[in-house]
């Protein structure tokens, strides 16, 4: 009877199959860790655009922040000088003296025609000047008539002069200072405290 020994096919089997195992596992190893490789890499990714993107609100919201206070800076800047403009018009409306008086005269000046005096002693005004002509001297001289502030225009002196080759016309003008129109005012106040005593008394 032949005898048939199978051991040594068995062991090789089983060595053939152990490695398959081995190399199959090192083969899932091996996709695994590509796996993983390939996730942590699309997180880092994502993680990094995301920073990148936080960054870049940042640096918006920076900006924004920047401009938000220029234009807080402007609207301030703005009131002030809403502030100020409002002043000087006040100042403006309520002037009087020699200021609104000068202020006056500047706006009767024609061209080719200079003041070159004006002086005032107490209700008495004279104004000096030089005019190319005597037309120029008739038109300042209704103006100044015109005007709430003025009363009494009249011209002492009209004589040509040269000067630096030119004929011009030397003038001067005495007139007086409206002090009716700032007197009735104080006198309606005077009636109306004289009437409230009266009235107080009875």
């Amino acid at each position: 009877m032949i005898k048939i020994n199978l051991l040594p096919y068995r062991t090789s089997k089983k060595k053939e199959t152990a490695t398959q195992q081995i190399v199959l596992l090192v083969i899932i190893v091996l996709v695994a860790l590509v796996v993983v490789g390939v996730v942590y890499a699309v997180t880092i990714g994502k993680i990094n655009a995301t920073k990148s993107e936080i960054s870049s609100q940042e640096n918006e919201l920076q900006a924004l922040k920047k401009k938000i206070g220029e234009i807080d800076n402007l609207k301030k800047l703005q009131a002030e000088v809403q502030k100020k403009l409002d002043i000087l018009g006040q100042l403006r409306k309520d002037k009087t003296g020699p200021a609104i008086r000068l202020a006056r005269l500047s706006d009767s000046v024609t061209e080719r025609m200079w003041l070159t005096r004006y002086v005032e002693t107490g209700t008495t005004v004279s104004i000096s000047g030089l005019a190319y002509n005597e037309d120029l001297i008739a038109d300042f001289m209704r103006k100044i008539q015109s005007s709430p502030e003025f009363i009494n225009v009249e011209l002492q002196v009209s004589e040509q002069q040269e000067i630096s080759g030119l004929k011009l016309k030397k003038f001067d003008i005495s007139c007086a200072l409206n002090v009716a129109k700032k007197e009735e005012p104080a006198k309606d106040a005077a009636k109306g405290a004289q009437a409230s005593k009266e009235e107080i008394k009875k």
